[in-house]
């Protein structure tokens, strides 16, 4: 029996995601887009809920092509709007085409989002050694940076607290705690 973080509780689809993705390292710049406009999504909700509806935005959202999605116009949005299968909230779907926008002007500026994202943690993850759930931070200097630095090339729905489950989610930071087998899996990964 494997030891996991108390977060990733009993449901299987949560099990698979920290075991198979969260903390680890993404530098594909369409995945981190995804993630940044999931964690948005997330506000006020569960993780398990946007998990569960994470197949149906991949379908509707172009699976998070920025280029489309900068595109999308007032008719696209009220489709998705009315889409039960994501999370239908007119601010949240406004922000991922106000983002995809942004996002294409960081690539534009940075060579990629990836090398823009990363510089927040020197490039490399950052290794905690929490002993509990309870320890670890809704946000730190790290994701106050990060958050401020979005905000101003116009990103939204990237307060401190969301950057930094975004930095989480992406391997930005490893918070796995001490005694969970993927912390150590990824602890030994940062340090080849």
């Amino acid at each position: 029996m494997k030891t996991r973080c108390e977060w990733s509780g009993k449901e299987s689809q949560m099990i698979d995601y920290h075991d198979r993705e969260w903390g680890t390292p993404v530098h594909d710049d369409r995945t981190l887009f995804e993630f940044l406009i999931l964690e948005g999504a997330q506000a006020g909700l569960s993780w398990s809920t946007v998990l569960k509806k994470r197949e149906r935005y991949r379908q509707v959202f172009d699976n998070f092509d920025a280029a489309k999605i900068a595109r999308y116009t007032e008719k696209k949005t009220a489709k998705l709007l009315a889409d039960p299968g994501i999370i239908r909230n007119r601010l949240k779907v406004a922000s991922a085409v106000r983002n995809a926008k942004a996002f294409l002007a960081v690539q534009e500026d940075y060579g990629s989002f990836d090398a823009f994202i990363w510089q927040f943690v020197g490039g490399k993850p950052i290794v905690n050694r929490w002993r509990s759930m309870k320890q670890i931070p809704a946000q730190t200097k790290e994701s106050d940076a990060m958050s401020r630095e979005l905000k101003r090339r116009g990103f939204n729905f990237v307060g401190s607290t969301i950057c930094y489950a975004f930095m989480q989610a992406v391997g930005m930071v490893n918070d796995h705690t001490v005694d969970c087998f993927r912390y150590k899996e990824l602890k030994r990964a940062s340090s080849c």
